[in-house]
């Protein structure tokens, strides 16, 4: 029996889960694994205080982000060994998630933001990277949504984009006229090029004519950053996107839809309500301000 690999089957075949998340299950169980292996236990034996020696000894090398995902990847096996009767007690139950407030990342000025948008003008690459940003800007999109795109899932004329987020569910973005733009000018004046006279129905493409990956962009995220003196994560705009929306005054359940949360507790931690926002809605309603 192998428990790792008969549950990422489970978690894909039967579940539905998508690509990237099995394939975080698979590096987060694995070095949960190699850590059981070390200790002489098995990945289909183990206790609580198992669980609670490796994230004690992960705690110090990884975010509080990475800790809450290993704790989630550790519950999943867990309900699937409970559902295949392999252990009779559910050694994650009660299990504490650490809070995620302190760790997320700051969201941007929008000075800030106009400064990394303009970022790398003078690469060959520019009129595609620019298009890329901009559209995780003004979208929320998350980076693997924003790879996975087609040719085929923008209405230029409406305005709009459709998306296929976490567990395969899709919804329907805006798209600002600015972005709406640089798209076009991107397919237009550069994706030819790139692609030389190759197919691809992917709507972002490399030098090679194949599908930009997150880790290919995230090296274009990073490199505008350093030219553009910002400190950034693969999430930065997305944050951006949704702070700069509820501190225009945003209601939190139209952001949540625009980002795909089940949730709206998501968008909750996930967002951050400035301060000028709080005071704007204060002497707004309050009758006393």
């Amino acid at each position: 029996m192998e428990p790792l690999k008969d549950f990422l089957v489970y978690a894909s075949v039967e579940k539905g889960l998508s690509k990237n998340t099995i394939e975080s299950y698979s590096r987060d169980l694995s070095l949960f694994q190699k850590f059981l292996d070390s200790e002489n236990k098995k990945l289909n034996s183990f206790a609580k205080s198992d669980i609670l020696d490796f994230l004690n000894k992960v705690k110090d090398g990884y975010s509080t982000p990475s800790i809450c995902r290993f704790i989630s990847s550790i519950r999943g096996l867990c309900r699937y060994l409970m559902i295949e009767k392999i252990i009779k007690e559910d050694p994650s139950e009660n299990l504490q998630t650490p809070k995620k407030w302190e760790r997320l990342p700051k969201a941007l000025s929008f000075e800030d933001v106009m400064s990394l948008l303009d970022a790398g003008a003078d690469s060959h690459t520019f009129l595609r990277d620019s298009a890329m940003l901009e559209l995780l800007y003004s979208s929320g999109l998350r980076v693997s949504e924003l790879v996975s795109l087609k040719t085929g899932s923008i209405n230029f004329e409406a305005g709009f984009l459709r998306v296929t987020g976490k567990g395969s569910k899709e919804r329907v973005v805006p798209i600002n006229s600015r972005a709406l733009d640089k798209i076009k000018k991107y397919i237009k004046e550069l994706r030819p090029a790139i692609l030389k006279k190759r197919h691809s129905d992917s709507l972002f493409v490399t030098n090679r004519g194949k599908a930009m990956t997150r880790q290919r962009f995230w090296q274009t995220i990073k490199k505008s950053g350093n030219q553009a003196g910002i400190k950034l994560s693969p999430h930065t705009l997305r944050h951006c996107f949704a702070t700069h929306l509820l501190e225009g005054g945003a209601d939190l359940r139209s952001v949540q839809k625009m980002l795909g949360h089940s949730d709206i507790s998501t968008t909750q931690i996930y967002t951050k309500v400035s301060t000028d926002r709080i005071k704007k809605v204060y002497r707004e309603h309050h009758p006393r301000a």
